[in-house]
């Protein structure tokens, strides 16, 4: 048996482009989807096992049976919830948490029920795709003021990131812990300016788990320089 990686979102963008990318290369993947065991125009790879799993939902009898007793090299976050860009007084409170229940907590449940799989492996990696929007300081330095970008979205990449750095303090020798901004995608949630494949972003983040790198909490940026929490 080879590594085995759980990704998130898996049947599309970067979440179908990382499952690729990782079974070329020799990875056993537990690809998760939410609404079709089926990936968008093809088929899988050999090597990917589909499960049918919502982050939003507790952990089901088809993931368990799927992951069974085997340990787990690699957990990829990837699903991720945004909400339509709006002005104050038009922002549903729904549409914030439900991006909290699938950025956040969606993480937050598969690293508890794939905790013990994680510390059987000899060098485990979570990592959270998550945005330079994200980042506090660079929302505060009003980097970012020229993009018309949810509440939702902001607001729970950055809690996301927070629960990277609190999973890699209390991880801190036994599982690393990243946040990753992938670049600017052209996938359906990238902005009007993504030029960024998604394959080329999945080759940047199998070569970043195969470097070894040993910092954690770390908010890694593929293909330039490390962002600013």
């Amino acid at each position: 048996m080879g590594r085995l990686a759980v990704v998130t979102g898996a049947n599309r963008g970067l979440g179908l482009a990382t499952v690729r990318e990782l079974s070329e290369n020799g990875w056993d993947v537990l690809a998760l989807t939410r609404t079709s065991a089926e990936p968008a125009g093809g088929s899988w790879p050999a090597g990917v096992v589909p499960v049918l799993h919502d982050v939003r939902s507790e952990p089901t009898h088809a993931l368990t049976a799927a992951v069974g007793q085997r340990q787990v090299d690699l957990l990829v976050n990837n699903a991720a919830q945004g909400a339509p860009h709006g002005k104050l007084g038009a922002i549903g409170a729904d549409g914030l948490l439900n991006s909290l229940d699938v950025n956040v907590a969606g993480p937050l449940r598969l690293t508890q029920f794939l905790l013990p799989n994680l510390l059987a492996a000899p060098d485990p990696v979570i990592v959270n795709v998550s945005s330079r929007l994200g980042s506090v300081s660079a929302q505060a330095n009003g980097d970012f003021a020229d993009l018309s970008t949810s509440y939702a979205y902001k607001v729970s990449k950055a809690a996301q990131n927070m629960l990277t750095v609190s999973l890699a303090q209390e991880l801190q020798g036994r599982v690393r812990c990243w946040a990753v901004h992938p670049g600017k995608l052209a996938t359906a949630m990238g902005q009007s300016d993504a030029a960024k494949d998604p394959g080329t972003a999945a080759r940047q983040l199998r070569e970043l788990v195969d470097s070894g790198s040993r910092t954690s909490p770390r908010f890694c940026s593929l293909g330039a320089e490390d962002l600013a929490w």
